[in-house]
C-alpha cells in the first residue's frame, strides 16, 4: 500500500490462463481478474486503457475495441493481440448483449461462455442442435454476466450449467 496516498500499488505480473477455443472475452477476463485476485479497474489501469474492460465484460463493444488497446491488454495478460481478438464478434456479427444465452452441452464439455451464444444470428448450438438456453430451466433466473460465472452454475438455485443440457430442446 502506498502510505501517501492511501491507494494500493498494482504489480501486473499475471498468472496467464490460456482461453478456450471460442470463449468470449467476458467470460475470458473474468477467469483472469479471479485468478489474478484482480479487478476491471486494476486491469484498465496495468494496460493502460481505462475502465472500458467493465464495459467489454457486459458486451458492451461500442466503440469497438482498438488494435492499440488489444495490444495493451494481450501485453498484461501474456497472450497474442490476435487470440483477445478471437473472443470477440467476427466483423459484420451483431451481438446480443442481453439476454445471456448458454448451451449446457458445451459446457459440459468446455466449461466456458463461447461468443457465438450472443450473435444476433445464432439462437440454438450447431455442435448439439439445441436452442440456446436464457434463462435457468429450473428456476427461470436470467443468467449472469460470463465474467460472474466462477462455479459454472445459476446463481439463484446453484443448478450446474451442464444439468441444463437435458432441458434443452432440438432446434
Amino acid at each position: 500500500m502506498n502510505e501517501d496516498s492511501g491507494l494500493y500499488d498494482f504489480d501486473p505480473w499475471c498468472i496467464a490462463l490460456e482461453p478456450f477455443e471460442g470463449e468470449s472475452i467476458s467470460h475470458y477476463l473474468g477467469r483472469v481478474e479471479r485468478a489474478n485476485e484482480w479487478t476491471s479497474y486494476l486491469v484498465g489501469k496495468a494496460a493502460g486503457i481505462g475502465s472500458v474492460i467493465a464495459r467489454w465484460k457486459r458486451f458492451h463493444l461500442n466503440p469497438f475495441p482498438t488494435q492499440v488497446q488489444l495490444e495493451a491488454l494481450a501485453h498484461i495478460l501474456e497472450i497474442s493481440p490476435d487470440r483477445l481478438s478471437e473472443m470477440l464478434p467476427k466483423l459484420g456479427e451483431s451481438m446480443k448483449p442481453k439476454p445471456i444465452r448458454l448451451c449446457g452441452a458445451c459446457f459440459a464439455e468446455v466449461p466456458c461462455h463461447k461468443i457465438e451464444w450472443q450473435y444476433q444470428s445464432v439462437w440454438k448450438c450447431d455442435r448439439h442442435n439445441l436452442k440456446l438456453l436464457s434463462k435457468c430451466p429450473n428456476c427461470e433466473a436470467m443468467f449472469k454476466i460470463p465474467a460472474l460465472w466462477e462455479h459454472g452454475r445459476c446463481s439463484r438455485c446453484h443448478m450446474l450449467f451442464k444439468q441444463m443440457q437435458d432441458f434443452q430442446k432440438a432446434g
